[in-house]
């Protein structure tokens, strides 16, 4: 219902042939996504480009399957926004430099990642892909950032308009020592920010790809309430963009559900995760709502980092044990049921992050927080009633049991069919 209320608010400001711009978008990218699968599993499948089983994944898929679905998902949105968002009149000049930015960052990072996923990259490596593609996010020319910067906070406890005199406490944007994307010594620590955002943000998505339809369904559902809050805040040309991606995301999952007959790769988890990042900061206001809806993976990921980096590993180290997800298996769950739980937690938060007010985000972010702690707890208490079970000693065998090792209920049988 809220969400409901909060469209019905905003369609007055749109018109409807904007409105039915976005779901055309929308359904194309979902198509050509879909479509273009088929292609690039049949790619896969001729030249052998394959992912095969391994000891540590022989549990969830016993075939080899492609692993370069991420390349039809990037395909279906370049096409889409071409036909969609790059041709529309409404896009102003600068947001068209951003777009051609962000194209050109997304293309390196699927390009080679397409290259990791076929030939395999060190992590250093990849590291230092991701930080390229933020320098070309950035846009830096002629003393002057072009692309996207995150050089500002939306106050939760700041007025609404701003007016000289006001406390920095009270302003509606907390700035990182800048207020304009002019290249100075001053913007190091909004750079900083940025870069920070851009590939944790990239390797979070990267990290949650690990079962069937896990990824594709956060991040679909994800790049579904940046659209709704960006036509929300009356930001038309980046709702489309978003409305676009949500499309291409879902137009995947068919082919990604469990059982799996694609894997997205690295060359679509750090697509998906880098524009997510991109499109949660476009225009402001929503980097709340980013951090509410990935909440639950955003700080999984931070405390398997935490860890690793305590326990002197690398924090890029494979790993089919510690995530939430993984643990969630343990305790008996199949890919699909997990999927519903991260779906469910995505989508509450989502819908709690539109009704929330501004001032009240802060409860929310809290909610999430809490909302992790208690799985970590109860994961922890299953896996110690695991290892009691495991270690304690079972109790001495009778004569009778000795005498028959097939077990009581066999031989509970056989006497009632002697009789």
């Amino acid at each position: 219902m809220a969400l409901l209320r909060i469209v019905e608010a905003q369609v007055s400001s749109f018109s409807l042939p904007d409105l039915l711009l976005i779901l055309g978008g929308g359904a194309v990218a979902f198509l050509l996504s879909y479509l273009f699968t088929f292609g690039v599993i049949k790619f896969c499948t001729r030249f052998d480009l394959l992912d095969r089983p391994t000891k540590e994944r022989d549990r969830i898929h016993k075939k080899p399957v492609p692993r370069l679905g991420g390349v039809a998902i990037f395909l279906a949105f370049v096409v889409a926004s071409l036909i969609f968002y790059a041709s529309n009149h409404e896009v102003k000049p600068d947001e068209m430099i951003r777009f051609i930015l962000l194209m050109a960052a997304s293309l390196l990072l699927v390009a080679v990642h397409a290259y990791d996923d076929v030939r395999g990259m060190r992590a250093l490596h990849k590291f230092i892909v991701q930080s390229l593609a933020v320098v070309i996010i950035l846009g830096p020319w002629n003393w002057h950032f072009y692309g996207i910067i995150l050089f500002g906070f939306s106050n939760p406890f700041g007025v609404a308009v701003e007016h000289p005199g006001l406390p920095w406490y009270q302003q509606p944007i907390i700035s990182i020592l800048i207020h304009k994307p002019d290249i100075t010594w001053l913007a190091i620590p909004a750079v900083i920010v940025t870069w920070f955002w851009f590939t944790g943000m990239t390797n979070t998505i990267n990290f949650v790809d690990g079962l069937d339809g896990l990824a594709t369904g956060v991040v679909g559902i994800t790049g579904f309430f940046i659209t709704i809050i960006s036509i929300y805040l009356g930001q038309y040309t980046i709702g489309l963009l978003a409305g676009i991606f949500t499309g291409a995301v879902l137009g995947f999952l068919p082919h990604n559900w469990s059982p799996a007959k694609i894997f997205m790769g690295d060359s679509g988890a750090q697509f998906l995760g880098f524009m997510l990042a991109a499109l949660s900061i476009m225009g402001g206001a929503k980097l709340a709502l980013a951090l509410m809806v990935l909440g639950v993976p955003i700080l999984d990921v931070a405390v398997i980092i935490v860890s690793r980096l305590r326990r002197g590993q690398s924090f890029a180290q494979p790993d089919t044990t510690s995530h939430l997800h993984y643990r969630l298996m343990a305790t008996g769950l199949n890919a699909k049921q997990i999927c519903y739980i991260f779906y469910g937690l995505t989508t509450a938060f989502g819908l709690l992050a539109l009704s929330l007010p501004k001032g009240v985000k802060i409860v929310g972010l809290l909610l999430v927080g809490a909302t992790m702690l208690f799985l970590t707890f109860w994961l922890d208490n299953l896996q110690k009633q695991r290892e009691t079970l495991l270690n304690s000693p079972r109790p001495p065998l009778s004569d009778e049991q000795e005498s028959n090792p097939t077990g009581g209920e066999h031989h509970h049988a056989r006497l009632q069919t002697e009789s």
